[in-house]
């Protein structure tokens, strides 16, 4: 069965990465486009929309969402009311946003994927740094993201260390009277560990977790030096979350 996909964010640079990888992949097809700068009313034969809303009765089993955090969770929503399991690269839920569309996605039988990274170098990251937090438990978090990236911290970094915190005992690093000369400038403050946001231009997608202990460091580091490298990811969660009755969160729920 060819699984019929519907890209909203087309014209972004993951959305465009993501069509192509689809149209290269004879068990996926393009079912429909949408993004609210579009000016054409097909591609290729394939239908193109502005809004979501157009979409409503339309037949489709996936919605792939590379819009912004403004509109991820209403896109989510809708894919998931109108019968598309979403697969979502769009960072910025809140955690009482992603538990409304696990029990929505519940209730109406539907998979999905909300996924902070889709690059499987990523996932293999945090599941290492989990592994080493729990002999190194002073630790930083460094994430480095293009200059045109809104939120801060990244999906990325904000799921490490809620991976890392499940098997970290909190622990408040540093002195307990440090004082930031600057505002900002030790950071983000996450359980007791620290998540520092780089925006360069140049930049993809990159993080290190760097562990100190006594005597010995340790520097768990993954680069994503072009989009392609997400696409393994993307593909995976498309065909996976046809097969399942609940939307999970983290493409690791999926491997």
């Amino acid at each position: 069965m060819t699984i019929q996909v519907i890209i909203a964010g087309f014209k972004g640079r993951m959305g465009s990465t993501a069509l192509n990888m689809i149209n290269e992949d004879k068990d996926l097809a393009l079912a429909a486009l949408v993004d609210p700068c579009a000016t054409e009313t097909e591609i290729d034969g394939v239908p193109v929309f502005t809004s979501k809303e157009a979409l409503i009765g339309f037949s489709a089993d996936v919605w792939v969402d590379f819009t912004s955090p403004a509109f991820a969770y209403e896109n989510s929503k809708f894919a998931l009311e109108n019968g598309f399991a979403p697969v979502v690269g769009t960072t910025g839920f809140t955690p009482e946003e992603i538990e409304e569309l696990i029990a929505l996605s519940a209730e109406k039988k539907i998979g999905g994927l909300i996924a902070p990274n889709f690059a499987i170098g990523a996932i293999l990251l945090m599941q290492f740094a989990a592994q080493a937090a729990k002999y190194f438990p002073n630790l930083e978090i460094i994430e480095l993201h293009h200059d045109k990236k809104k939120d801060a911290p990244s999906g990325t970094a904000i799921k490490t260390a809620e991976l890392i915190s499940q098997v970290r005992a909190r622990q408040q690093q540093g002195l307990a009277d440090e004082e930031e000369l600057m505002a900002g400038a030790r950071g983000a403050a996450f359980d007791g560990m620290r998540i520092h946001s780089v925006r360069l231009p140049g930049l993809v997608a990159h993080q290190e977790v760097i562990f100190g202990a006594q005597g010995e460091g340790l520097t768990i580091r993954h680069d994503s030096y072009d989009r392609s490298s997400f696409m393994s990811g993307v593909n995976l969660g498309i065909k996976e979350v046809v097969r399942r009755e609940q939307l999970v969160y983290g493409l690791e729920q999926l491997l």
